[in-house]
């Protein structure tokens, strides 16, 4: 590929920007520098240098944010920040758009793509994608409570009772459920619908990849095949 249309693939800027990127000298490809814009290079293996910054080149771009409270999942927030605020601009030009979303209270695990069959494959209800969170609640968890979401809870605007996967009581006021559904607000509205109330909510992980320890809120990494491949472990069947 011509260098300019990779520095464009990877979000460096519009066609005639990347082509002024590589004529003014600003661009190194794997550790040299190159100003030709033309000069063919190949993505295998191919480390691109923007102003002392290594981005390695990809295909697509597959993100995980640990997202802060406060913070919309919208380019247009309408009383918050937004969480693209948080990305570099590369990933913002390259047109990454959130996985699924989190209320601007709720933190934890957030995904970021350019590729809209991932995001697709992530986000349909047809592939039952596991999504794990844990919730303080305002009053104390109740058997009774966690039954009434392991056998189902009546939604409004919902025609039949809603289960969680799985349901288990933490400490006095904290349980830790899994959905299979994206649906809005549903683990506020499930609780809500057993007479409790979420006074935070976080998100611990999304089919079989959980958020790293070590991601403190507001930063954010790329996932590498490993993490997509622990991400299909609990659905498999959306890859075929």
């Amino acid at each position: 590929m011509k260098l300019y249309r990779v520095l464009q693939s990877q979000g460096f800027g519009s066609r005639k920007g990347c082509i002024a990127l590589a004529r003014a000298g600003s661009v190194a490809v794997n550790g040299l520098p190159c100003d030709d814009p033309e000069a063919e290079v190949d993505p295998a293996g191919l480390e691109l240098t923007l102003d002392g910054v290594t981005w390695p080149y990809r295909e697509k771009a597959y993100v995980l944010m640990h997202k802060p409270a406060g913070y919309e999942c919208s380019h247009h927030p309408s009383h918050h920040s937004s969480v693209f605020s948080l990305l570099p601009l590369l990933l913002l030009q390259r047109g990454v758009q959130c996985v699924g979303r989190l209320d601007q209270d709720t933190t934890g695990l957030l995904l970021f793509s350019d590729d809209g069959q991932f995001i697709h494959r992530m986000t349909t209800p047809k592939k039952g994608v596991a999504k794990v969170y844990r919730a303080v609640c305002a009053d104390p968890v109740s058997d009774a409570m966690l039954e009434a979401l392991r056998s189902g809870v009546q939604l409004n605007d919902e025609p039949a009772p809603i289960a969680a996967l799985a349901c288990e009581k933490l400490d006095a006021s904290t349980l830790r459920l899994t959905l299979a559904e994206g649906k809005y607000h549903q683990v506020k509205r499930m609780i809500a619908a057993t007479g409790n109330r979420v006074d935070s909510l976080h998100r611990e992980a999304v089919g079989g990849y959980a958020l790293p320890a070590d991601l403190p809120p507001g930063a954010w990494r790329w996932l590498e095949t490993d993490d997509l491949k622990q991400l299909e472990q609990s659905w498999p069947s959306a890859m075929s």
